[in-house]
This record gives C-alpha cells, sequence and structure tokens, in this order.
C-alpha cells in the first residue's frame, strides 16, 4: 500500500500491568501502520490484548511504552503517549470509539440527544441552533428517528442503542474509529444491518477503522487486512483474502478451521489445538505458541522469532521464516 496516506502508526506498543511482584504484560511491541480509509481486523482469543490494543491507540488507557504516532489535520504528526492534554483535547476529535456493550456505554440518566451531543457541546463553539441541525442530521444517517432524541436509553433496543454510539462516535466527524467489538452484543440480523451501516458512513466519510472481533466471518466481510493477535504479540498479518485462503502461522491455521462453513458439501479439516492458553503472567520461554503447536521444534522453545516479511504479509514463526 505504498500509495496510500498513513493516518495511523503503532510502534512497539507495550503495555504492563503490576500488582505487587506480579508482573502482566497484555501488549509486547505491536507494530501496525493503518492507511486512510481501509479497515483493520483485529482477532484473537480473549484475552489476547485486542481491547487493549485499542483503549491504547484512544489513550484510553496508557500503555507502558512504545510510539502511536497519529497524522492530525493540522500539527503534523504527535505521538498520543506523549501528547499534552491541550494536544489530546485539540486533536480528540479525530479519533473516537465505539463500544462493545450497547448497554453499559450509554448514560442511563441522559436523552439520547444529550448523549450524541456532548462531543460538540465540549469540543466546539457551535451554538445551540447548529448543534441540533447536527444531532438531527447525523440520526438521520444512522436510522435514528428524530422522536427518539428527547427518550432515554432504557427504552431502545441493544441494535438501537448500538446506533446511537455509532453517532455519538461520528459527530465530530473523526477520521479515524476504534471498534471494539462493536456488534458481538447484537443477534444475527441485527449485526448485518450495523456492519452495513459501518460500511455506508465509510464511503461516506472516508474513514478508518480499527475492527476489532472475535467473529472472524465479519471480519472477513467488513475489514481489507486483518492481524491475529496470541498473547499479546501479532503473530500474522496479511490481506483479508490472503489470510483466510491461505493462513501461515499455525495459530491462524487452527483459528480460522473452527469457522463455521455455508456449505454443506465442504469438508473443512478442523485443527484442535491442545492445551490451554499460557498464563501471560508467566509466559512460557520462545514462541509463546509452542506448547500447543504442532510443529514446535527445540528452537521455538528456546527463540521468540520475529516478524517475517512475507510479500504482503508478515508472519512471527519459524518455520514460515525457513519456508521463505
Amino acid at each position: 500500500m505504498e500509495n496510500e496516506k498513513i493516518l495511523l502508526e503503532i510502534k512497539n506498543l507495550t503495555k504492563t500491568y503490576e500488582s505487587g511482584d506480579t508482573k502482566v504484560k497484555a501488549l509486547a511491541d505491536v507494530t501496525l501502520t493503518v492507511y486512510e480509509g481501509e479497515t483493520v481486523g483485529i482477532v484473537g482469543e480473549s484475552g489476547c490484548g485486542k481491547t487493549t490494543l485499542g483503549r491504547c491507540v484512544v489513550r484510553g488507557i496508557d500503555a507502558t511504552s512504545g510510539q502511536v504516532l497519529f497524522h492530525t489535520r493540522e500539527d503534523g504528526v504527535i505521538d498520543f503517549l506523549k501528547a499534552t492534554g491541550a494536544q489530546m483535547k485539540k486533536n480528540r476529535r479525530d479519533i473516537q470509539m465505539i463500544f462493545q456493550d450497547p448497554y453499559a456505554s450509554l448514560d442511563p440518566r441522559m436523552t439520547v440527544f444529550d448523549i450524541i451531543s456532548e462531543p460538540l457541546r465540549y469540543n466546539t463553539r457551535m451554538s445551540k441552533k447548529e448543534i441540533e441541525q447536527a444531532v438531527d442530521k447525523i440520526a438521520e444517517q444512522v436510522g435514528l428517528n428524530r422522536a427518539f432524541l428527547r427518550r432515554y436509553p432504557h427504552a431502545f433496543s441493544g441494535g438501537q442503542r448500538q446506533r446511537i454510539g455509532i453517532a455519538r462516535s461520528l459527530i465530530l466527524q473523526p477520521k479515524l474509529i476504534v471498534c471494539d467489538e462493536a456488534v458481538s452484543a447484537l443477534d444475527v440480523s441485527i449485526q448485518a444491518q450495523i456492519i452495513n451501516l459501518l460500511e455506508d458512513l465509510q464511503k461516506e466519510y472516508h474513514l478508518t477503522y480499527l475492527f476489532i472481533s472475535h467473529a472472524l466471518s465479519v471480519v472477513r466481510h467488513i475489514s481489507d487486512r486483518v492481524m491475529v493477535m496470541y498473547l499479546g504479540r501479532m503473530v500474522e498479518m496479511a490481506k483479508t483474502e490472503d489470510l483466510f485462503s491461505d493462513p501461515r502461522h499455525p495459530y491462524t491455521q487452527a483459528l480460522l478451521s473452527a469457522v463455521p462453513q455455508p456449505d454443506p458439501d465442504r469438508k473443512i479439516q478442523r485443527i484442535v489445538l491442545e492445551g490451554e492458553v499460557p498464563n501471560p503472567a508467566a509466559p512460557p520461554s520462545g514462541c509463546h505458541f509452542h506448547p500447543r503447536c504442532p510443529y514446535k521444534t527445540e528452537k521455538c522453545e528456546k527463540e521468540y522469532p520475529p516478524l517475517i516479511e512475507q510479500g504482503d504479509r508478515c508472519v512471527a514463526c519459524w518455520r514460515c521464516a525457513e519456508d521463505k
């Protein structure tokens, strides 16, 4: 993607939680480049660091080390991890988040109008009339009836609440939206509606998405590229169709083999991993996946593999490095 404009650069991002003598590395040296207008899917088992990555990017939590370089509208490239409060407030409108739980992410004491308009009141100097016009417009775009704006969140279904959350994240016309399991709490039919809505809004506003999800079929539908994480690290990154048609990392192969197939005549060999996900407070030596890997060697047990570039993809696997 050499001709695309870079929007976000994540470099060696690490997040460590400490409690007494125990240290848990939720993220370890994650590096990722995101281009304007694309959707990057982030997948992996629960606890692999997907949500931590998203929250570090928007600075919902502070990373321990690394860089989150955001290409802003006016101030050039800013490292969010070192930005001052004034810098973050100025550029906060460019990066927003859609949260996983549409029930917990909306204040039950605020009307829908107040929820959607709150970012405008804090980040702009728009008049009351201008704010009302902006809220009416975005409500219509996300499929919310204007009559709903004076109601409270408890009056709405999960799908409607998620539309409210999407409207809130879009009201400032951001450049990047982090979607943290944005459809996982919804019924399948409602999921399809929200995914179609996100795609339509992306085309209209030229949005860029970091789409965090464990629903691999949804990720395949909406993403341009997919990053696979395991125990806080990136293990594979590739264009979506390349990853799903030809996964290289053994963990990716096992992950994709579990995806249900709509064709009953198509036989997929299920790869069942032995053992459990290692304790992140005491990860195994070498490649963290080696205790569950059917291809492990002595080298895998001693040394963690670097990310090996293979065309448009990168893979952290000694076996793939030998096949390069």
